[in-house]
């Protein structure tokens, strides 16, 4: 390992509710969604109907370009609904999950001596390719384009992130397996980025066969987007794969025992917390079996259940169902009240990336936060305060401009191929505008996207 690297711009939101590391076996939910919006790019296809009996393993629905990548089931159990929305575009599948998981009886594939091509393809019937990411984009790998490295950050810093270290517990071997796995599979150099303080288990610290980048600093130095940029930026014609830890095990374990185990590990927090822990429980869990009523206060506007963290996560009820990249769920209080005096009070409870509140003399104090915006969209106002939260060398008010504008070569030349709609959640955070800029960014990619898949598309003359 080089020296580490030290990411200064960028901010930590303390927040009260950090979940303890105990954990806690959670009920088997009633019904468990597998919802094909969390995989970016594919375009969905249902291989069942309601009333089919599933085993965990099972494909459940494939990407229509490429029909060899397929999504499976993480249960055992029937087939009840296919949620559909506007043109009949599949928003969910929900399965009556049985309370013990039986799984599909597959064929166990020697990795070592497959090819790459098999390999690929194994991971894609089996649907571990879908956990396999790229960027720029942020959706389901291309399974012709390799890429130059693939990526995996053994640490989080988003708000009451969970811990990563503790998640892997138990998965060491399926872990390093799910290494090598990757690095046949993209033929690419596997980049392990640790922190140098938070990363101490063996697990992360002896893995063999990667190169290892240390990183410091403040959020967001655990996102992927900001090592990339930092190590080898991604130009325009080129892609990187990334992976989650835990979903590198789930390779590794398919890839050892023919099993796809979707079991996970997921931090319950949040302000509105009453004790924070980890749950053992399932992909697609809904919401109100991990965070349970009784663990939770009581709010004069109600509760907000986030699947992930309070920046990037998606916003659900307790109906709602665990995404699939997902390992916290925060809950918070909604925040539609008035605050008496407002911003003219001394602040010594709010939180404020200025010296705008008293609270600055506090630097370690931890906040309960509601979803209060604090004012309303307006104008987009060049304050300067993007820049003192995004650690990469681009020009974020710039770039969004350029979005806002349509004009995608200078999009391309301000950067829109080393950004991450994530990037862009500290600057939404601070921003006097009240500006959405992660859904800027994700419409721009949405476009960019679409013409790099018709462009693969078109035979080649």
């Amino acid at each position: 390992m080089g020296n580490t690297i030290n990411i200064r711009k960028g901010l930590d939101i303390r927040l009260v509710g950090e979940a303890d590391k105990v954990i806690v076996q959670g009920q088997m939910p009633e019904i468990v969604a597998i919802k094909p919006t969390d995989f970016v790019g594919i375009r969905p296809k249902a291989l069942v109907n309601v009333g089919d009996e599933v085993l965990a393993g099972t494909p459940v629905l494939m990407d229509k370009h490429n029909p060899a990548y397929q999504v499976v089931s993480p249960v055992s159990g029937e087939v009840v609904e296919l949620v559909r929305g506007a043109k009949r575009k599949l928003l969910a599948i929900k399965i009556l999950a049985d309370k013990e998981t039986r799984y599909l009886d597959a064929p166990v594939v020697d990795w070592k001596a497959a090819s790459q091509e098999e390999l690929c393809s194994y991971l894609g019937d089996r649907g571990a390719w879908a956990f396999i990411r790229t960027k720029p984009y942020d959706a389901v790998a291309f399974p012709d384009i390799k890429p130059k490295a693939v990526f995996v950050s053994a640490f989080d810093t988003a708000p009451l992130a969970a811990d990563v270290e503790f998640l892997m517990q138990g998965k060491e071997n399926d872990f390093a397996v799910g290494l090598e796995v990757l690095a046949k599979a993209s033929g690419a150099k596997v980049r392990l980025n640790l922190h140098d303080k938070l990363n101490t288990n063996k697990v992360f610290t002896e893995a063999q066969g990667v190169e290892k980048h240390l990183f410091s600093g403040k959020h967001p130095a655990g996102s992927v987007t900001v090592q990339a940029h930092h190590i080898d930026p991604i130009n325009r014609g080129e892609f990187i794969w990334y992976v989650h830890p835990v979903d590198v095990a789930l390779i590794g374990k398919l890839c050892s025992t023919g099993q796809f185990d979707a079991t996970r590990l997921v931090a319950v927090a949040g302000p509105k917390v009453k004790k924070g822990k980890y749950m053992r429980t399932v992909l697609g869990a809904q919401l109100k079996h991990i965070a349970t009523e009784d663990n939770l206060e009581d709010s004069t506007f109600g509760n907000r259940y986030i699947s992930g963290n309070v920046l990037t996560g998606d916003k659900e009820g307790p109906e709602g169902y665990l995404g699939m990249f997902h390992h916290q769920v925060t809950v918070l209080a909604e925040g539609k009240h008035k605050e008496f005096f407002g911003w003219a009070a001394p602040g010594l409870n709010k939180f404020s990336v200025s010296r705008t509140f008293f609270s600055w003399l506090m630097p370690g104090k931890k906040y309960a936060l509601t979803t209060n915006k604090n004012g309303e969209e307006r104008a987009f106002v060049v304050t300067g305060e993007y820049d003192k939260v995004f650690p990469m060398a681009i020009y974020p008010v710039q770039l969004l401009k350029a979005i806002h504008t349509g004009d995608i070569e200078l999009q391309e030349q301000l950067g829109i191929y080393e950004v991450s709609p994530e990037d862009f959640a500290l600057c939404e955070f601070v921003c006097t505008s009240k500006i959405e800029s992660q859904q800027m960014v994700r419409q721009a990619h949405e476009l960019l996207y679409g013409e790099l898949v018709q462009s693969m598309k078109e035979p080649v003359h």
